[in-house]
């Protein structure tokens, strides 16, 4: 797992302090997970869901929100809406790197703020809440606020694990003006609502109120023996194994979850995933991969580019040629292994090219063959590699015919 530190602009202009921790491979999709109130990023809950979701192939941005842990600010100037703002800043700092989250997790209030956050986030296709709140204001419950303090000061003192958080009057206000069963009913993505049914501090009924509300597609979990915080490691782990078999299938839009096409109507159909500004679905043979562009050229490098793939074709079909004919031949051909590049070359650079103006594309194929084989019969394979069917097309006259498709 590599842990990226990713530090962003709040929505009311401080600096707030993330970490993403992604797989060591290209991501099978990218998350944001938003904590509970008074809480950070580096919560233990927090920091095992995003390891478990990486060990998966699914990104994680954490944050903390303005005042809180590393991030900049004051805690006492925020309120629910405010930390809404900061999901949606966090969420646009993904998007504008490419990475665009596919789901949101909120953890207690933090799942009441995903659900608010929802709306502003076009990309995400997924909602999971764990140990969520039906009503923001049911943190006013827990919190025993003095409203005395509050009526009088504007303001009112709470202690929470051990620290000290100011309370002004505009934070109690802004959470009771919350329509959460309103945003539950309207979410418009998937929803997998986590609870366990011992948690003491949201009771198990919120996680009722929440799915009776939801419309489907909705799933419910039961974190059975967990205390709010998931404060043991296994409980966390069972929550990132559950979110990584439940997001793939609605990581793709309800209406591109197929290709648009029908199987018989094209050999490979491709089509935007909707996420990240060159990110495509491409679906061949009977399997389906990303492709995406490198993120020098505002790609999320979600899978290779367009010349990877066509050098990857030429590659493959010059193995398989290359294989084909030393089995045929009894040739001792062990493993064979190519390397490709691509690049552009002046006309006038190139000694064997008809065209004199202007540029050129030039592939380089180097082929390493392992085995007892004498000179001739690598010599004899590298004339056959040049009979590869991809080769063939490729060095041919093409023609490519576009048109509507109905």
């Amino acid at each position: 797992m590599r842990v990226e530190r990713w530090d962003f602009a709040g929505a009311r202009g401080h600096t707030l302090s993330g970490r993403l921790d992604s797989p060591e491979g290209t991501p099978r999709a990218y998350a944001l997970f938003a904590h509970c109130f008074t809480c950070g990023k580096d919560i233990l809950a927090a920091r095992r869901i995003a390891s478990g979701l990486a060990a998966h192939g699914i990104a994680t941005l954490r944050f903390d929100f303005t005042g809180l842990g590393s991030s900049a600010g004051d805690f006492a100037n925020t309120d629910f809406s405010s930390n809404v703002e900061d999901i949606l800043a966090a969420i646009g700092s993904l998007r504008a790197a490419g990475r665009a989250p596919a789901l949101l997790i909120g953890h207690s209030l933090g799942g009441a703020a995903v659900f608010a956050a929802a709306a502003g986030a076009p990309e995400v296709r997924a909602v999971a809440v764990i140990g969520a709140p039906f009503s923001a204001s049911h943190l006013l419950g827990e919190l025993k606020l003095p409203l005395s303090d509050l009526g009088e000061k504007g303001e009112a003192s709470v202690t929470i694990a051990g620290r000290s958080f100011p309370i002004r009057r505009e934070f109690v206000e802004d959470l009771r003006r919350q329509d959460q069963g309103e945003r539950i009913a309207h979410l418009g993505k998937a929803l997998l609502v986590l609870h366990a049914p011992g948690d003491a501090v949201v009771g198990i009924e919120n996680a009722r109120a929440i799915f009776d509300a939801a419309r489907h597609p909705k799933s419910f979990v039961s974190l059975d023996g967990a205390d709010h915080l998931l404060s043991r490691p296994r409980d966390a782990l069972f929550v990132a194994d559950i979110l990584a078999a439940w997001l793939p299938r609605y990581l793709a839009r309800e209406d591109a979850a197929e290709p648009i096409l029908a199987p018989a109507a094209a050999k490979v159909v491709v089509e935007e995933t909707g996420n990240g500004l060159f990110e495509e679905r491409v679906f061949a043979g009977g399997h389906s991969f990303l492709a995406d562009e490198p993120k020098e050229r505002k790609g999320g490098d979600a899978g290779p580019d367009p010349y990877a793939l066509l050098l990857a074709a030429l590659g493959a079909c010059t193995a398989m040629t290359l294989r084909l004919y030393a089995d045929r031949k009894g040739l001792p051909l062990e493993r064979v292994r190519v390397l490709l590049d691509h690049r552009k070359i002046h006309a006038e650079d190139c000694r064997d090219c008809e065209t004199r103006e202007g540029f050129v594309d030039e592939i380089t194929r180097r082929i390493a063959m392992e085995g007892p084989l004498d000179d001739p019969s690598r010599a004899r394979l590298l004339e056959i590699a040049e009979r590869c069917p991809v080769s063939r097309t490729l060095t041919s006259e093409i023609v490519i015919r576009t048109a509507e498709a109905s």
